[in-house]
């Protein structure tokens, strides 16, 4: 049975990726920073749960040494948001962000490095709006348009472990929830701006990372999940 650690699996599409992986078989461990909701999650689907913080390093190297039996995949959906412009940055902020979706990521690559199997992978989160400038997005923007170049050269450096990344567009993930009767307004409006016609379900991401946990001849790459809102002018 191979193992996967899914960090920032306690909540959203990291949990949903974690119950698909339970449900197909494999030996899930949610990895999230409140070791609590990870514990509820991890009885409900039949899974363990690690304490993983990517803002705190010690955090990642107690984890790596918790499963240094061995682990076939990791795939990572923390972030950071600091939504703001440039003139409104926060210093403490703007580098939690980086860390969540750029350093974390490479440390993670640092301490479980030695506990990856060779055939194994790892999957980043990027998002669209690293391709798609807009006010009020420049972190967001930077740090997912960021991991598609971590992805490629962390792909370099652990080979022939694979890494990869996903980026989802504006997906119906529990996220938006949030905003309330707002919240049908904007899903619609992201689904005029695909080609397809429709926003994303939380269905598209997983079933993409599922994909890539078992192709193994994809490694470096980004795998775009959003309807081509990429490609299409406002």
């Amino acid at each position: 049975m191979e193992r996967i650690l899914v960090i920032g699996g306690a909540r959203a599409l990291g949990a949903a990726v974690a119950r698909r992986a339970a449900k197909d078989g494999y030996d899930v461990v949610v990895g999230a920073r409140g070791l609590a909701a990870a514990d509820v999650l991890a009885r409900e689907i039949g899974a363990t749960a690690v304490r993983v913080d990517l803002q705190d390093e010690s955090t990642l190297a107690a984890a790596a040494e918790l499963l240094k039996d061995g682990i076939d995949h990791i795939v990572m959906t923390g972030s950071a948001p600091h939504d703001v412009r440039a003139t409104e940055l926060d210093r403490d902020k703007l580098l939690a962000a980086f860390t969540a979706k750029v350093v974390g990521p490479m440390l993670v690559a640092k301490h479980f490095a030695p506990v990856l199997r060779p055939t194994g992978s790892m999957v980043l989160f990027s998002g669209v709006v690293g391709w798609r400038p807009a006010l009020g997005s420049l972190v967001k923007g930077v740090t997912n348009g960021a991991v598609e170049y971590a992805a490629r050269h962390l792909a370099a450096d652990l080979a022939p472990v694979r890494v990869n990344a996903v980026s989802p567009g504006v997906v119906d993930s529990g996220t938006w929830d949030r905003l309330g009767d707002e919240k049908t307004g904007l899903l619609g409006k992201s689904a005029a701006g695909t080609f397809v016609g429709r926003y994303g379900e939380t269905d598209d991401v997983v079933d993409t990372v599922m994909w890539l946990l078992g192709a193994g001849f994809v490694s470096g790459e980004t795998i775009h999940i959003e309807g081509g809102a990429r490609h299409k002018s406002a």
